[in-house]
């Protein structure tokens, strides 16, 4: 399904702007285009999420200083990186910055569709571990903060001994406590309290 999926296509040239948009438009994706990176930017924080499709080789920013400006602001759309050239060199910083793909042009329509999957797959996953997150947050919202410290140190794999040490109580009242964190959460193994835990992002 590409329903409503919008992709932003950020590229100079104004004939693989129109290309890429009816390619793109004709698999049933939604398209808005911009003519440079610059402009981009200044519409970002009101534009509707979706991927990017970036273009290196531009005038005023290149593909990489846009890139590194989304990072910058915060701005989470995954980004797919356009280039004329076999510059591998690009490819790689692309690539470290967070570029879920790089296409050379011209890029065949297989090529760019898998790419653009790709990318919403990124968003998909990306929703589903904020709103397990969310979730497990509520969940543990029930719990003392004692509680949650506890929880947290079997999140880091500590063995009770040393989450007492380090909380200055008793390895006893460390097991009454996870008794009791246990009994809020309505979990019946240690397992299932982790997998709260790590959705809410503790132990790390």
């Amino acid at each position: 399904m590409t329903d409503n999926k919008l992709v932003h296509i950020v590229d100079d040239e104004d004939a693989i702007r129109r290309s890429a948009s009816f390619m793109l438009k004709t698999s049933g994706y939604s398209v808005q285009t911009w003519a440079s990176g610059a402009a981009f930017l200044k519409e970002v924080r009101h534009a509707p999420e979706g991927c990017v499709l970036l273009d290196v080789r531009m005038p005023e920013m290149d593909g990489l200083e846009v890139q590194q400006a989304l990072l910058d602001r915060g701005v989470t759309m995954p980004v797919i990186v356009l280039t004329g050239h076999a510059d591998v060199s690009i490819a790689v910083r692309a690539m470290k910055a967070g570029a879920v793909d790089f296409l050379e042009k011209p890029f065949e329509k297989v090529v760019l569709i898998a790419a653009i999957e790709a990318a919403f797959d990124r968003i998909a996953a990306a929703d589903g571990a904020a709103a397990r997150a969310a979730e497990a947050n509520v969940v543990l919202g029930v719990l003392t903060p004692r509680e949650r410290e506890v929880l947290d140190g079997l999140a880091q794999g500590l063995p009770n001994k040393t989450i007492a040490y380090d909380l200055g109580i008793s390895p006893r009242t460390v097991e009454v406590h996870r008794a009791n964190l246990m009994a809020k959460l309505d979990v019946r193994s240690l397992s299932d309290a982790l997998r709260l835990a790590f959705a809410a992002g503790m132990g790390a």
